[in-house]
């Protein structure tokens, strides 16, 4: 990403905060972060990662609900909040990468080799 593309997209992670918050407290989603925002060279299209930690609704059911009920009031308050000739549509993806990491972490569990201190047969507890 070029430098002008990296600052829209910080400027975008910030400007999201207040309408998530409100967004996470009406569905009773917990909390909404904004994981990556990354625009695309012409500035026209963002693509927001979000997490959802806690609350009674899934990742990808609040994605849906901004997608379908709320992305507009967003892109509007984006509009009003940054000074942009453009205002980039938003489109929102579940970051899953914590996830998927975690995942990783525990596979590499379940294969990594025995310390070569401890005996395999040698259970004393």
């Amino acid at each position: 990403m070029s430098i002008r593309t990296e600052r829209v997209a910080g400027e975008i992670t910030k400007a999201l905060a207040g309408p998530l918050k409100t967004i996470a407290d009406d569905l009773s989603a917990g909390f909404i972060t904004v994981t990556e925002v990354r625009m695309s060279p012409d500035l026209q299209l963002a693509r927001v990662y979000i997490s959802v930690f806690g609350g009674k609704v899934s990742p990808t059911e609040v994605v849906s609900y901004i997608e379908e009920h709320e992305a507009g009031r967003v892109r509007s308050h984006i509009a009003r909040t940054l000074n942009l000739r453009y205002t980039p549509q938003l489109r929102f993806y579940v970051d899953d990468s914590l996830d998927r990491a975690q995942r990783i972490h525990e596979l590499i569990d379940r294969v990594k080799p025995a310390d070569p201190g401890e005996d395999p047969g040698d259970d004393h507890e």
